[in-house]
């Protein structure tokens, strides 16, 4: 839901960015280290810890092996991303290592973690620089945050303020009152929301006839308008079709703030040209790919 948030934990730990991790939403997992390992979590802040010493999010440090890693509640976000060096060994499907729950495969037999799961992390016939030099925590430290391979704050995504959207194909299909709401109100993210959508409520957005729409593709943040005037927000485990009216898509760089919304959070949209939308991206891209080469050259 939150990539950029797993590949800036990844790149923490010495991984390649796609590396496999572990999403956790609004409440995290309780994790036994059967080995010494480097983590990094990134993302929303559920309250981890080792021990009684907390964790920040965005730091890279080294669990002793018979250390545990919980996590309490949401501080503030909805996921948080759990990187280990290495990475978590589960097959490739279709090329990747995720998990897609709806057609129960990929990641560990297609589910969602139990209680009492395993989990493999890859082994590397080198330690990375990020293994070798991380200070150790284990479960008996107490005291104050830990970290070390920190990221500086311009760099991390920026969680708040409007979404925004790219106007769609039927944007022109709105009432000129609706098209002004999209815009310059408020909605709400319901309790019917998941990883396929999130349903919105706020005001009614109606369009000015009754039309009907061939199926066409959509996208990781395609904003649709299924009947009932409420727009719903296309997330990552979306369809890959719809049928209904496509107002606008959410610019990639503010995909991060819609997956970290939790049910009762406002959102606002603004609007945003393509061309801005493009070059925002681009601009996102260099400052990871600079973060990349600073790891990879910090002592």
């Amino acid at each position: 839901m939150d990539a950029v948030a797993l590949r800036l934990a990844n790149l923490l730990v010495g991984n390649d960015e796609g590396a496999a991790g572990l999403e956790a939403t609004l409440g995290g997992p309780t994790l036994a280290f059967d080995t010494e390992m480097v983590v990094a979590i990134g993302g929303a802040d559920l309250g981890a810890r080792v021990g009684e010493k907390p964790l920040r999010p965005w730091r890279a440090t080294r669990v002793e092996a018979g250390g545990t890693l919980e996590f309490g509640s949401a501080r503030a976000g909805c996921r948080a991303y759990v990187a280990v060096a290495g990475g978590l060994d589960v097959p490739l499907v279709l090329g990747s290592r995720s998990t897609y729950l709806p057609a129960r495969f990929g990641g560990l037999v297609g589910r969602a973690l139990r209680r009492d799961d395993v989990l493999v992390v890859h082994s590397s016939g080198a330690p990375s620089r990020a293994a070798a030099t991380a200070p150790r925590v284990s479960a008996s430290d107490a005291g104050a945050t830990i970290g070390f391979r920190g990221i500086e704050p311009s760099v991390l995504p920026s969680y708040g303020g409007p979404v925004r959207v790219v106007p769609g194909e039927h944007l022109a299909l709105l009432t000129p009152e609706a098209r002004t709401r999209l815009f310059d109100a408020e909605f709400r993210v319901t309790p019917q929301s998941d990883r396929m959508g999130y349903r919105l409520a706020g005001p009614p957005l109606m369009l000015a006839e009754p039309v009907e729409l061939l199926s066409a593709g959509v996208a990781f943040g395609t904003v649709q308008l299924p009947p009932g005037s409420d727009p719903i927000v296309l997330m990552a485990d979306r369809q890959t079709t719809g049928g209904y009216p496509r107002l606008g898509e959410v610019a990639t760089v503010d995909l991060p703030v819609m997956a970290q919304l939790r049910p009762g959070d406002v959102v606002r949209f603004a609007e945003i040209s393509l061309d801005r939308a493009q070059a925002l991206y681009l601009e996102r891209e260099r400052t990871i790919a600079a973060l990349r080469l600073a790891l990879a050259l910090s002592p």
